[in-house]
Order: structure tokens, then C-alpha cells, then sequence
């Protein structure tokens, strides 16, 4: 069984404004572990970008945050709605990859991480949220989104890819 880590919206656009109020840093220190980590032992990584009124334009304010390296062996995808499975080839890619555990993480942790999260469970996938992977401009939110929903921590990443 594959694992697929999906990265939400770790975008210049929606993070630039909010590096001061938000711990952009450590949720990055955590998804590039576990991304690293998952490359190295053939899994899938896959960028998703919100492109919601964004125009031919704008694509460097789309783009990835620097403090996230994109490997050329990663996937990107866009979406235009909260929920990235939404009108998206997000579930076909990763069943093409055979991926059968997907770790959710990314921002905003009561928006897209968490629509995205019940997206894939709703489509039959095991999934968890990153514990420290998340972000939210309001801190309660994080707790409230981990509450009651199975999240995963690097330790337990690291043991089940040995």
C-alpha cells in the first residue's frame, strides 16, 4: 500500500500576509519531514494549488510557498473549490498510484484541509490529518479541527514506511 501526502494550499497568495500571525515555519518543518521521507520510500507527494479567481496573470501569487520544495517527481493539481476531490482528478491520481493512506495537511486547517479530509474519506480512502501539519489564522481552530478526526504524527510515518 501507497501513501499519499496531500499538501493544501501552501500558496504565496493565501500565506505571504499571514507568515506574522501564523506558525508557517514549524507546520513546514513537519510536512517537509514527512515529505522527504515518503519520497525517499517511493510514495506520493501531491501539491494542491487553489487557483479560485486567479488569471493567467497571477501564477507566481499561486505558486508555492519557498519554505515547501517541490521535487519534479511531485504532483501538483489545482482546485477551485474547498474540497480538493471536487471536480479534480485528485481521486483517479491517487488510485492510479495505488494509493491506499492519505495524510492530509496544509492550510486552512476548518476549510480545505479539513473539506479535502472528508473528501477522501468519502471516496473510500483511510485518512488521517498531520499532527503539527496544519495551519488556521485562529488557533482553537486547530484543536477543533484534530478533535474527533484521526490525525498522524511523524514518528508513526516513519515506523509504518521502515
Amino acid at each position: 500500500m501507497k501513501i499519499g501526502l496531500l499538501i493544501v494550499d501552501m500558496q504565496i497568495n493565501i500565506l505571504e500576509d499571514k507568515k506574522q500571525i501564523i506558525n508557517v515555519e514549524r507546520a513546514c518543518e513537519y510536512i517537509n519531514h514527512v515529505a522527504n521521507l515518503l519520497r525517499s520510500k517511493d510514495h506520493v507527494v501531491i501539491h494542491i494549488q487553489d487557483i479560485e479567481g486567479a488569471s493567467e496573470a497571477s501564477a507566481e501569487s499561486i505558486a508555492i510557498i519557498p519554505e515547501i520544495p517541490v521535487d519534479p517527481k511531485d504532483i501538483r493539481i489545482t482546485k477551485e473549490h474547498s474540497n480538493a476531490f471536487w471536480n479534480t482528478e485528485l481521486e483517479q491520481i491517487l488510485k492510479s498510484n495505488d494509493v491506499g493512506l492519505v495524510i492530509v495537511a496544509g492550510f486552512a486547517a476548518e476549510h480545505c484541509v479539513l473539506f479535502t479530509y472528508n473528501g477522501a474519506i468519502e471516496r473510500g480512502f483511510k485518512t488521517v490529518i498531520l499532527q503539527n501539519g496544519i495551519l488556521s489564522t485562529k488557533a482553537d481552530l486547530l484543536d477543533l479541527t484534530y478533535r474527533d478526526r484521526n490525525i498522524i504524527s511523524y514518528p508513526v510515518i516513519e515506523f509504518i514506511t521502515k
